[in-house]
């Protein structure tokens, strides 16, 4: 498909309207044709990712009354290709086909509008599925920024000790409420760090408790705290596991990747799927599995792959934007070492074009981890990037530059909610785009904390939230 733009700077977009016209044309056999008329459609939906999914005519009316012949020419036979010339406006060369019923919609992006000269999007208030909160001063120093941004967050257990227990992640919670700004609403979902030596009447203690949402499989020496994480999955933790299925227990979180020394590190990934996640889910097939911060094209392909149902997967902000180079690029750069480690490109792309393709399985999980900047800035730093303060507009500006904002709020606020059997929040939230500048750190009394992309300008800026 070829799709041309031409766009005056002073458009005027507002919200979509999208209407459904039933046509019948006689001199045309009697045939009936559908079409979908949309006023004021901003221009960057009109790229082919997004016109390419429309079940209809697009006939854009950006300024109407200087294309009211246009009008006359809004019916075409399923196939056929559509040229319209609105000038001084845009040039689109666009597919049609019929509507497959009356009553089918576009609903993709009619929270897009612009109020003067700044475009906004209103999202359903998005979910964090996998958040690093640390505890003490630090909890308290990073909570404010995941509370303002998310409505419900999966609170990771890898403290030391690590929150092995039911009453130890009854107490995390507690602090973390504590914490809290007394005008938040943000609700921590709380996890158990699997260990070898857990037993199956935990699993039975946290489904009863209402407050514990997943169990945690850290491999060991994975990642940061995993050094009392599982060494035999199959054995020592199955009981564990079909206690899990048992209960209902909503899900078993996994950093996807094997820890054995002749491994490649960035091969980690994709044999962890063959040797772990493979024959997890043959063996327990009604077990739900959340395959956490994909890094690969070979993650991607898996989960959008397999048949089976209960396998999903979080995406970080780091993993859609930045590949392997920026290690190293200008010299070693710490404040962009995570664990998964970045991959090459060819990764990256494959992820995007996955959690842009608008598929169910995919959902927000920033793993932001924060820690000190002498932490980080050391001979031996930490593994962890602090994306929370601006992690929805980094996934804004992966979905923006894909051509798929109509996306966007499906990633963020429907997905995970879905997959975890809860409800989606009813509180909404709103990105303008205004450039801003990344703060170059958070200072707090214990030190600094630098976050992602610091000092660097975004394009979409939170400035509110609503009920």
């Amino acid at each position: 498909m070829k799709i041309e733009t031409r766009v005056l700077n002073d458009v005027i977009v507002m919200e979509l309207k999208a209407v459904q016209l039933n046509h019948k044309e006689p001199d045309r056999g009697g045939s009936s044709y559908s079409v979908l008329a949309v006023a004021d459609l901003q221009v960057h939906l009109t790229h082919e990712q997004l016109v390419g999914r429309l079940p209809v005519l697009l006939l854009l009316l950006l300024r109407a009354t200087s294309c009211s012949g246009a009008r006359r020419k809004n019916i075409f036979k399923e196939g056929s290709r559509l040229s319209l010339d609105f000038t001084m406006t845009k040039t689109l060369v666009l597919p049609f086909q019929p509507l497959k019923s009356p009553a089918q919609k576009f609903e993709g992006v009619k929270f897009i509008r612009r109020q003067g000269p700044k475009m906004q999007l209103t999202l359903t208030q998005p979910d964090d599925w996998h958040l690093h909160l640390r505890d003490g001063d630090l909890l308290k120093a990073v909570l404010p920024h995941s509370a303002s941004t998310f409505g419900r967050a999966i609170v990771m257990p890898n403290l030391k000790p690590p929150i092995t227990t039911t009453a130890a992640a009854v107490a995390y919670r507690d602090s973390i409420l504590k914490a809290l700004p007394s005008n938040s609403n943000f609700i921590p979902l709380m996890t158990l760090y699997l260990t070898d030596t857990m037993s199956p009447n935990e699993i039975k203690l946290a489904r009863k408790s209402g407050a514990v949402y997943a169990v945690k499989l850290y491999p060991a020496g994975a990642t940061t705290n995993s050094q009392d994480g599982v060494t035999d999955l199959f054995g020592k933790c199955l009981p564990v596991l079909e206690e899990m299925v048992e209960q209902d227990m909503p899900l078993l979180v996994v950093h996807g990747e094997v820890t054995n020394p002749d491994v490649d590190m960035f091969d980690r990934e994709k044999v962890f799927i063959e040797t772990v996640l493979k024959p997890l889910i043959e063996r327990l097939p009604k077990l739900k599995v959340v395959m956490e911060h994909i890094t690969t094209a070979n993650a991607a392909k898996f989960v959008l792959s397999c048949e089976h149902a209960l396998l999903a997967a979080t995406v970080t902000p780091q993993h859609l934007l930045l590949n392997r180079n920026s290690l190293f690029q200008g010299g070693l750069q710490p404040h962009n070492y995570c664990l998964p480690v970045l991959k090459r490109e060819t990764h990256r792309q494959a992820i995007v074009s996955a959690v842009t393709s608008g598929s169910k399985k995919f959902f927000l999980g920033t793993d932001s981890a924060p820690h000190e900047r002498r932490r980080k800035e050391s001979s031996c730093g930490c593994a962890g990037i602090y994306s929370a303060p601006i992690a929805l507009s980094l996934y804004a500006k992966v979905f923006e530059e894909a051509g798929a904002l109509d996306k966007l709020e499906a990633f963020t606020s429907f997905n995970g909610p879905d997959f975890y059997g809860l409800p989606r929040n009813t509180s909404k939230i709103t990105l303008q785009k205004a450039p801003w500048q990344v703060p170059k750190s958070f200072t707090f009394p214990f030190g600094d904390i630098v976050p992602m992309f610091a000092g660097e300008t975004l394009e979409w800026q939170p400035c509110f939230n609503s009920d």
